[in-house]
């Protein structure tokens, strides 16, 4: 996609999720969305924008993620208490961690089954159930 088309992408996308296209948002939203779906921590963005010389500080960085998160751009995948991944699939799918390498790797929908859950409390109602199925590279 040339600069261009990114551009016109970033501003389509900001716009539908009722968010200001600010010049940072509009460089993240680049980085982010022009090649395909993949899985991002705010540190590897951080200093994705920082190799493509847009300067933004890393708080900058975490407040765009959770705001795209919450307009539905992104998908927050909590992989342990410390360490969320920020994943632009929102399609309903499930993921693998490979441990060695602290990667997210998409598990389609249909390879997936989840049955028997719980019935919610009263007043609530399943949104969404996340999957990580843990993996660890097998020697030799």
């Amino acid at each position: 996609m040339n600069d261009h088309r990114r551009y016109a992408h970033a501003i389509e996308l900001l716009r539908a999720a009722k968010l200001r296209p600010t010049r940072q948002r509009m460089a993240l939203a680049r980085l982010l969305f022009a090649s395909g779906h993949r899985h991002v921590t705010a540190e590897t963005l951080h200093t994705e924008a920082l190799e493509a010389h847009v300067r933004v500080s890393l708080a900058t960085v975490y407040n765009a993620l959770h705001r795209f998160t919450a307009t539905g751009l992104l998908r927050e995948v909590v992989v342990d208490g410390q360490r969320s991944c920020f994943d632009t699939n929102t399609t309903d799918h499930q993921h693998f961690f490979i441990e060695e390498e602290g990667q997210l790797q998409d598990i389609p929908a249909a390879n997936v089954q989840i049955t028997g859950l719980p019935t919610p409390p009263p007043g609530t109602s399943i949104r969404r159930v996340d999957v990580i199925v843990r993996v660890a590279k097998v020697p030799g």
